[in-house]
């Protein structure tokens, strides 16, 4: 039965479960609407509806589930962040990234513990585990941070796989230093619990290995149908989880992350269809922990901080972070650009908060009082951190010149006389553009008006490694094949986004048996012209145009002046290019610009 939703009185569970995914997927929303970090907004509406209001209370309108479920999600988070670490993706990269995890971790805890001993005041016990835990750089922060900013590759997959592999190091940090406060504030043997925290990590880092080969040679062999894998993939992961966790509070974190790395580098025939999954479903945990840790926030225990807390968060961001990553990449062939973006990004996320407090609780337990600050300082950090590198991650890296490229470029998937001359246009509006063709020979005048090119398939795992695909917004598949533009079209469309992923019209196939499912595939764009008309517009002389409307002269001055004209696309007041397919979608503004194709009588009017 329902109750009232008013401050102080308990919701009923499934509205409150409602609520959590609503304020969460609107955040990830209004996020990308307003090109804001979404993070920030998520822990906004937790606050607002949590202490705030006092709408939302997790512990008290969820209940006991509250807790474990945001184990659950964190593991889930953990292990799909595995299933990103493709050891081909690190390249140039796995010297910073080695260095980041086991020079740059251990010296992170010791600056850490030093920073929250004089910093915040802690005891040493405290400080010893909480800097274990502060380890973490959360890939729940990182990884919408560098979807928004578009780094180039390196400084992208250093801060991706060190988020990623530091987070069950860190939590398992904290572990290890709490075992020692353990034992030097109880009876306990320091050997046993030290044989017990090993034997843990080891069976770890075993369940991982063993679950992630045994789906990998259950998915291979065709041992699962393809509509179960799945759910059998979440099965699996909830078991090592749990049977990890069991042995060793914290170390089914290290388990899931180990899975997910195994089945990632397993070259499954199905692992796209997984990961693609995974990703959706990682972004509704993400959203739902973030508003559940905001919204359980209590004040009160905020008000125990003092102005040394923001001492420690001061010095946590600029003295111990650089330091750390400086330290840990000394001597590398690393630029010095990327050396200080990488010094300079470290928020933290969803498991430092969940662990923090777990484990301070653990440390009042036995009777270390300032255990109960952990918690508190854990959300304050959390909160700075994804503020200042939310708001200063893209505006640095363009700053540093480490970014894929200053505007969003379009990659043209097919080498034409109607796809070069669009390129070559593209180039003097000032929008990178990159020409991919398997057949070096539909590149070569491409490749003499110095347009980049690349020589290969765009599917391809070369494509992956020697593209910067991050400095591309737009893909546009422009082959005579439609069949090919079709599968480059829903194959990259869940990377690119949907909407910016666009193909030429297909042919009319001359019966059913050869028409394509309209679900499958790109935009269309240009008119729904085909790849035969454009091009033979070309033969005909048709020219491409970039035209800036101004306050005198509007979209309507130049549709009348250029009836004839095939609008292909505009280039936005900010330099980013839409393409669209006909004049309904443009909402004309001063100073935009309009890029078509116009036939030779009407080119020679307007000149």
């Amino acid at each position: 039965m329902a109750t009232e939703t008013v401050a102080g009185m308990a919701m009923d569970p499934v509205a409150a479960v409602a609520m959590v995914g609503a304020l969460g997927v609107g955040s990830q929303w209004l996020a990308w609407k307003f090109r804001m970090p979404a993070i920030v907004l998520m822990l906004a509406a937790g606050l607002v509806v949590g202490p705030v209001a006092g709408i939302f209370e997790p512990g008290r309108d969820i209940g006991q589930f509250y807790l474990p479920l945001i184990s659950i999600a964190v593991a889930i988070i953990l292990f799909e962040g595995g299933l990103t670490l493709n050891f081909h993706t690190l390249r140039d990269a796995a010297e910073g990234v080695k260095r980041l995890v086991f020079i740059g971790a251990p010296l992170g805890w010791f600056l850490s513990a030093v920073a929250l001993r004089y910093g915040a005041g802690l005891s040493w016990e405290s400080s010893a585990v909480f800097g274990g835990i502060m380890i973490v750089t959360g890939p729940t922060v990182i990884a919408p941070l560098l979807r928004s900013a578009r780094l180039a590759r390196r400084p992208a997959a250093l801060l991706q796989w060190e988020a990623i592999l530091n987070d069950p190091v860190g939590a398992l940090a904290a572990v290890l230093a709490l075992e020692v406060v353990l034992v030097l504030h109880t009876a306990e043997q320091i050997g046993s619990a030290f044989l017990s925290l090993i034997f843990g990590i080891a069976v770890a880092t075993a369940l991982g290995a063993v679950g992630g080969y045994l789906l990998s040679w259950a998915f291979s062999r065709a041992k699962v149908p393809e509509y179960m894998k799945v759910p059998v993939l979440f099965t699996m992961v909830l078991a090592v989880f749990a049977v990890a966790d069991a042995n060793l509070h914290e170390s089914g974190l290290l388990a899931v992350t180990v899975m997910g790395v195994v089945i990632a580098n397993a070259n499954l025939a199905s692992f796209e269809e997984l990961r693609r999954f995974k990703e959706h479903a990682t972004i509704l945990l993400v959203s739902g922990v973030f508003i559940l840790l905001a919204a359980s926030l209590d004040f009160s225990a905020l008000s125990q901080l003092t102005w040394r807390a923001w001492v420690f968060v001061l010095v946590v961001l600029s003295v111990v972070r650089p330091l750390t990553v400086f330290a840990a990449l000394l001597f590398t062939k690393l630029p010095t650009r990327e050396k200080i973006l990488v010094a300079t990004t470290g928020p933290r996320g969803v498991v430092l908060v969940a662990v923090a407090g777990l484990f301070g609780e653990r440390l009042v337990a036995i009777g270390i009082e300032d255990g109960a600050l952990i918690g508190p300082l854990a959300f304050v950090l959390v909160a700075a951190s994804v503020v200042v590198h939310g708001f200063t991650l893209a505006p640095v890296a363009r700053f540093l010149s480490v970014v894929a490229a200053d505007t969003p470029g379009v990659i043209l998937v097919g080498g034409s006389y109607w796809t070069t001359g669009l390129a070559e246009t593209l180039k003097q509006a000032k929008i990178p553009v990159l020409i991919t063709d398997p057949n070096r020979g539909h590149l070569r005048h491409a490749r003499e008006l110095g347009i980049d090119t690349f020589f290969g398939d765009i599917l391809s795992e070369g494509a992956e490694v020697r593209i910067e695909l991050n400095g591309y917004k737009i893909v546009v598949a422009a082959t005579d094949n439609d069949a090919y533009n079709t599968l480059v079209a829903t194959d990259l469309g869940p990377e690119f986004g949907r909407e910016n992923v666009y193909q030429l019209a297909r042919e009319q196939a001359a019966t059913k048996r050869h028409t394509l499912p309209s679900t499958l595939g790109g935009r269309r764009f240009a008119d729904e012209a085909t790849y035969n008309e454009l091009n033979r517009l070309m033969w005909q002389g048709w020219v491409f145009r970039v035209t800036r409307l101004t306050e005198e002269y509007t979209m309507r001055n130049w549709r009348d002046r250029r009836p004839e004209a095939k609008l292909l696309a505009y280039i936005d007041t900010g330099g980013e290019i839409h393409f669209v397919s006909g004049d309904g979608e443009v909402s004309a503004t001063p100073g935009m610009r309009l890029l078509s194709m116009l036939p030779p009588e009407e080119d020679e009017k307007a000149a």
